[in-house]
């Protein structure tokens, strides 16, 4: 282990300032290369999220049109109608 303040081996990254400082727009890029990336899987998994979606809402639906057709048989009344 090394004690702190000291380096662990690894250089600090260099940045495009003077004496190799960090810039603001050395981090704005830093940030846009991310971003892109994520982005770009994000996209990837937009249709399959698509489906997964309609496919639940449909479960949905089906499931609350069982239940009360189930509740409706089971509560229905049956009128018996003599005439004598």
């Amino acid at each position: 282990m090394s004690p702190r303040g000291r380096s662990s081996g690894r250089e600090a990254p260099k940045g495009s300032g003077p004496d190799g400082r960090v810039t603001p727009d050395d981090i704005r890029d830093s940030v846009r290369q991310l971003a892109g990336g994520v982005e770009s899987q994000v996209q990837a998994k937009v249709p399959l999220a698509k489906y997964v979606a309609i496919g639940g809402a449909a479960a949905v639906v089906l499931v609350a049109f069982w239940l009360g057709r189930r509740s409706g048989r089971r509560r229905s009344t049956i009128v018996e109608i003599r005439r004598g």
